[in-house]
């Protein structure tokens, strides 16, 4: 399994809302066997951004809390699979817990209201 995976970060675990993250950890698979992680810093939140910007990095896969549809289909359009509902841990957990099968996800979609709140 040859992957390269993001996962929206706040505070060291996954963020629940990827829009509002502080970092992104960009998480290097080759082999079933991490090879490489970085943590970079997105550019200021704008709807439609972080897909194409996650892309540039080679990214094959997000792993993500709370995301909404919309978000879901632009990763796919950039050929990258979205897997929402992921618990709150830190990266290589996540990363262990999806090379190993064994990521628990539970559909945690973001749904916004008129004011941009995310009610999770």
């Amino acid at each position: 399994m040859n992957k390269k995976i993001a996962i929206p970060m706040e505070n060291g675990v996954l963020c629940a809302h990827f829009g509002h993250c502080q970092q992104f950890a960009i998480v290097e698979v080759v082999n079933g066997v991490i090879t490489d992680y970085k943590e970079v810093t997105p550019p200021e939140h704008v709807p439609g951004l972080y897909p194409r910007w996650v892309a540039g990095f080679g990214v094959t896969d997000v792993i993500g809390g709370g995301m909404g549809q919309k978000a879901i289909d632009l990763f796919n359009q950039q050929n990258i699979n979205a897997f929402v509902g992921a618990p709150t841990k830190s990266a290589r957990e996540l990363v262990s817990d999806f090379i190993a099968d064994k990521l628990t996800l539970t559909a945690n979609y973001c749904n916004h209201d008129g004011n941009h709140e995310c009610n999770h």
